[in-house]
């Protein structure tokens, strides 16, 4: 794989091993068991999954385009979960997922040294670089990818499978 910039390189093949674990965390779970909480204020497998999508959307649209995940008014400007809330389906967020994995592989591919070293505001008061919110996003996938597999196991699904 050839990259524009050589720090991309391991972030890219974590990139690549997320985008695949991403439909087998999910494997066989229901929109119902999506939408479980078990009775606590934890995060539900579908707005995990969701939050998932949508920083890849926005990482996206930090690197120049101008997609949104179909869910995107439920978690722009890193919303957290609203109770009572019905969540789209897995399939939704999967569709999604597929539809923007492509695209911002591409687009990290490409990414200059220049534009990884330049400093944008995440909030206010907050600012960081390109680079280091891509790290950041890679971490929080491998995270959230866990906080998945843990829940199947809690919801009493067989743990994720990795093959």
């Amino acid at each position: 794989m050839k990259t524009a910039s050589e720090r991309m390189n391991s972030l890219l093949v974590l990139y690549d091993m997320y985008t695949k674990f991403f439909p087998k965390a999910l494997d066989g779970l229901s929109d119902q068991d999506a939408q479980n909480r078990l009775h606590t204020k934890a995060n539900h497998i579908a707005w995990i999954t969701g939050s998932l999508v949508q920083e890849r959307y926005t990482l996206a649209g930090i690197l120049g385009t101008k997609l949104q995940q179909s869910a995107h008014e439920l978690f722009k400007d890193h919303q957290g979960i609203q109770d009572e809330t019905t969540y789209p389906s897995l399939e939704t967020f999967q569709q999604d997922w597929d539809k923007i994995s492509p695209i911002l592989k591409d687009l990290l591919m490409k990414v200059s040294d220049e534009k990884l070293d330049s400093i944008f505001e995440m909030m206010p008061g907050y600012k960081m670089s390109i680079y280091d919110l891509i790290s950041f996003t890679t971490y929080r996938e491998a995270s959230c990818i866990g906080q998945i597999a843990l829940w199947r196991r809690l919801l009493g699904h067989p743990g994720m499978k990795y093959d």
